[in-house]
């Protein structure tokens, strides 16, 4: 018996598997994660600084870590190898942990019939030689395997790819995208690339974004388009075919041929401005007694985004602001290009035709919103015949603009996750990005019905002493046949 164990034990050491019996495959890696697990050149430490406590959701949020942790170790030959550090332990480690970057967050719990805060920590601090990444708050209920992968990436790349901001038809500028280069930048290189009439698009770039274009694209400029994708590139265009001025109250069609060309593509922005009911406001100046008071209303023509689907991109947006928009469709033949949805208006929303006069003091009713779930931004993949190209179109390119000098604004964490999240998406060959979709799901007990719920009840009480009294009955027959041979042998 012995023997048994030491081989089991020494097999197990060289020879790691377990078998992943979940319906959703949640302790399965990805092949994108083993992939890079196999290709790592250096040792990755993980340093998790996980409270130990008897709060269950963060008792089974350790349990996990240390789970995957195990498997990434298996995977990558041992080179990556991981400690957990309670900081609540001592005040020393608690600083530790705060200067790595990890901070604590209060939980109430419920401790002898009162309601006590407690401190939580749920970080980690990856490291791979002298790189580090620091995940300060590891939701529960997310994809853990991103977290992580995506982390070791980041640390594990020697050279960023890059992207190109388009310029020269009037687009925003780098230094008018503060927040989102400084977003993109962990995993790439954002960098501003003029579009020719005549030289090809530089092979270096495989990611293009082109933001709130404003002046008229030459024939040939939409060539080189074409061809960059036909040998599949990707592409960003947050854009939505409309020119909106408020200071004169107006609104019409942008004529740069962007829309035209999107068109030949079988993807259609519509001629019409979104309205919505959720929706954001405007400043307006109001006159009361002698006095000037700065008011705010609610535009609709500034539509709240809170719709989105469950897509690597839109995964934990919450809502994004997409002034002057306009509905996307596809009507082409989605057999060959396929065609996705990412995000759309709320259940009250309409259209209103181009040209239009913007009236702050119109009293909206619930009748000018008869339409929803309008497509504001979407992904399609397959186009100019490369089953690599693919295209995001939001309908909409200030919703990343900060601006410059005076002028700029700190803009919504979600309105810079969308723009980050669609160039990790469209720059991804690994199928990484994939993995933010692949979270936790808890499936809810199937309701019973009162009987039903009588006989489990009894089942559950009853079956563990029948199985008792069984095995007692077997062994006490399997006894007395013993007895009854010696006693045979005997005479």
């Amino acid at each position: 018996m012995l023997a048994i164990v030491v081989v089991v034990n020494v097999f197990s050491y060289f020879y790691f598997f377990r078998i992943d019996l979940t319906q959703d495959r949640r302790y399965t890696l990805s092949q994108a994660t083993k992939d890079l697990l196999s290709s790592l050149a250096k040792p990755v430490t993980v340093t998790a600084y996980y409270s130990e406590n008897s709060i269950p959701v963060i008792t089974r949020a350790r349990a996990e870590l240390k789970d995957i942790l195990t498997e990434y170790a298996a995977r990558s030959g041992n080179k990556v190898v991981f400690n957990f550090v309670n900081p609540n332990k001592s005040d020393s480690l608690e600083r530790i942990a705060q200067q790595n970057g990890v901070s604590p967050f209060p939980v109430q719990v419920r401790e002898k019939d009162e309601m006590k805060s407690v401190r939580v920590y749920l970080g980690a601090v990856i490291k791979m030689g002298d790189k580090t990444d620091v995940l300060p708050l590891i939701d529960p209920n997310g994809s853990l395997e991103y977290d992580l992968s995506n982390s070791i990436k980041k640390l594990s790349i020697d050279r960023k790819p890059w992207v190109g901001l388009l310029a020269g038809n009037g687009e925003a500028a780098l230094n008018e995208i503060q927040q989102a280069e400084n977003s993109v930048n962990s995993l790439h290189v954002l960098q501003q690339l003029n579009l020719n009439d005549s030289s090809p698009i530089p092979a270096d770039y495989n990611t293009l974004a082109i933001v709130s274009p404003k002046d008229t694209f030459r024939l040939g400029q939409l060539h080189q388009l074409d061809a960059f994708l036909a040998r599949g590139g990707r592409l960003l265009i947050a854009y939505s075919g409309l020119n909106a001025d408020l200071q004169k109250g107006t609104g019409n069609l942008s004529t740069i041929g962007l829309t035209q060309w999107l068109a030949s593509k079988n993807i259609i922005l519509e001629n019409k401005y979104i309205i919505d009911a959720h929706c954001g406001g405007i400043t307006v100046p109001e006159n009361m007694g002698g006095m000037t008071f700065n008011t705010q209303i609610s535009f609709p023509y500034l539509p709240l985004i809170g719709n989105f689907s469950n897509h690597p991109i839109t995964k934990d947006l919450r809502s994004v602001m997409l002034p002057f928009a306009a509905p996307i469709m596809f009507t082409g033949d989605t057999t060959k290009v396929k065609f996705t949805p990412i995000a759309f208006t709320s259940d009250h929303s309409g259209l209103k035709d181009v040209p239009i006069t913007f009236d702050i003091n119109y009293k909206w009713q619930q009748s000018d919103f008869p339409l929803s779930n309008l497509v504001v931004a979407a992904a399609i993949s397959g186009v100019e015949g490369s089953k690599d190209s693919r295209i995001i179109l939001i309908s909409n390119g200030d919703f990343v603009i900060n601006g410059s000098g005076k002028q700029t604004v700190k803009l919504d964490a979600d309105n810079i996750n969308l723009f980050v999240n669609s160039i990790d998406w469209l720059s991804d060959n690994t199928g990484l990005i994939e993995l933010r979709s692949k979270v936790v799901k808890f499936v809810p007990i199937k309701d019973v019905s009162d009987k039903e719920e009588i006989f489990i009840k009894y089942l559950n009480f009853f079956l563990p002493l029948l199985l008792v009294i069984f095995y007692g009955i077997l062994r006490m027959q399997m006894k007395k046949r013993t007895r009854k041979k010696r006693m045979e042998e005997v005479i």
